[in-house]
């Protein structure tokens, strides 16, 4: 629990574990090899790589580096869709801090196609004549409700503990959600026919530690088209950063301690007649450094090494409440400290999609760790004074909450999904 987070208990050991997976990186090959940090990115299908205008910054249109490819699949929540997550960043100092300099993409492919549910017809009205009864002054009408839930079952519900690092690319596993997954099998091996795909090995470190509930089917979106261009070849990306796999445990917090004051903050002692003698150290300190940074780096300093947080539907940790992502997801009226939320009323706090329309739902954040790890020997690559290196505080990733896609079993769709970027703040 952190001074400034009242929504955490403690148990008699002083340590709590909350839903939120934590991703740490690895140098050694884990079990699941799909999700990983830095490196270069692998498709779920290698015929069918994303457009080539989602490789491109927005600012100065050159390709740019893999930050992260995560396992996506969530059995519970989309039972027969394969997932993939990536996120993009441009390292260039130019494009620095400015929209469009950081992307994200999801890739989804369906297992199978549920089909509509069969309703009751209603009887012939020649049944009624042959009866010889007066006729009923108004006919039974179809039951069309049951029909909403046909084509593709995108599903899309809350659970608080989504594993985002799956151990397998197959939608199958519904008992062992592991959210850094092991590799997907090959589209030659998928097959539409069968009710689930045929189950594969999980990563034990991961199944063990997932626990998701089942929400209710949505119905499909529309398949957008997307660009035609080729994704570039890797000659045309810069060096890439060096590849860590991701091992993942869920969040422990420790009870707190009295917060310490940093060596660049002082704090006038109040005259002893002013009147403000007795007050509080903790609303003093408060009063001079920003309550979301404090909050934001107390909690990652409980696990410091953490690299990744992933809590599908959860809630992002924001490091500023006044920058454009903190005004936009801090609800200041909210029932907790650093309380964030989208509302489902067509003002939603993340943008919603922009493929089908529906609510965008927060599934995870990258967390300045990952920069110590990505920039970690980087000097010297080759990219010269153009390589400003990453000033990123963390990176929220707002995902469809329908997983829209193609309506077709075993192709490929992409999607560009919403990352919101806070940056570090600088100093003056």
């Amino acid at each position: 629990m952190d001074p400034y987070d009242s929504d955490s208990s403690f148990d008699d050991e002083g340590c709590t574990e909350t839903g939120v997976l934590l991703g740490y990186g690895s140098e050694e090959i884990l079990d699941d090899t799909i999700s990983h940090l830095g490196g270069w990115p692998a498709w779920l299908d290698d015929a069918t790589p994303p457009p080539g205008e989602f490789a491109n910054c927005k600012v100065c249109n050159r390709p740019m580096l893999l930050l992260l490819e995560l396992n996506g699949d969530l059995p519970e929540h989309f039972p027969n869709d394969e997932r993939r997550l990536y996120i993009f960043g441009c390292s260039r100092k130019a494009c620095n801090r400015k929209p469009g300099s950081i992307r994200a993409l999801r890739a989804t492919r369906k297992f199978k196609i549920e089909q509509p549910r069969k309703t009751k017809e209603a009887e012939p009205e020649k049944a009624n004549e042959d009866k010889k009864e007066e006729p009923a002054t108004e006919a039974p009408k179809q039951d069309l409700g049951a029909s909403l839930f046909g084509g593709a079952s995108l599903t899309g519900s809350m659970s608080a503990n989504p594993n985002p690092f799956s151990s397998n690319s197959s939608p199958a596993q519904a008992n062992n959600i592991n959210p850094f997954a092991a590799p997907a099998t090959g589209p030659s091996q998928l097959s539409p026919k069968p009710a689930t795909p045929a189950p594969s090995t999980l990563a034990e470190s991961f199944a063990d530690k997932v626990k998701i509930s089942t929400p209710a089917p949505t119905t499909k979106a529309p398949e957008a088209a997307g660009p035609s261009a080729p994704w570039p070849p890797q000659s045309a990306f810069p060096e890439p950063y060096p590849n860590y796999y991701l091992d993942a445990d869920y969040e422990a917090i420790s009870r707190p301690s009295t917060p310490t004051i940093p060596e660049n903050v002082t704090i006038e002692k109040p005259d002893e007649d002013d009147g403000k003698a007795g007050a509080d150290l903790k609303d003093t300190f408060e009063s001079e450094v920003d309550k979301a940074f404090i909050r934001f780096s107390t909690r990652l300093g409980h696990n410091p090494e953490q690299i990744l947080r992933y809590e599908f539907r959860g809630t992002p940790l924001l490091s500023s409440y006044t920058d454009a992502v903190g005004k936009k997801l801090h609800d200041s009226q909210g029932p907790g400290a650093g309380h964030v939320t989208t509302i489902p009323n067509g003002a939603s706090r993340i943008p919603r999609c922009e493929y089908c329309g529906s609510e965008r739902v927060f599934e995870l954040q990258l967390v300045p760790h990952a920069i110590a790890l990505l920039e970690e020997g980087r000097e010297g690559v080759g990219l010269g004074p153009n390589d400003d290196g990453m000033e990123w505080g963390t990176i929220i990733l707002g995902v469809c909450s329908k997983d829209c896609g193609p309506e077709e079993v075993n192709v490929v769709g992409w999607r560009e999904e919403w990352a919101g970027v806070q940056w570090e703040e600088t100093s003056q």
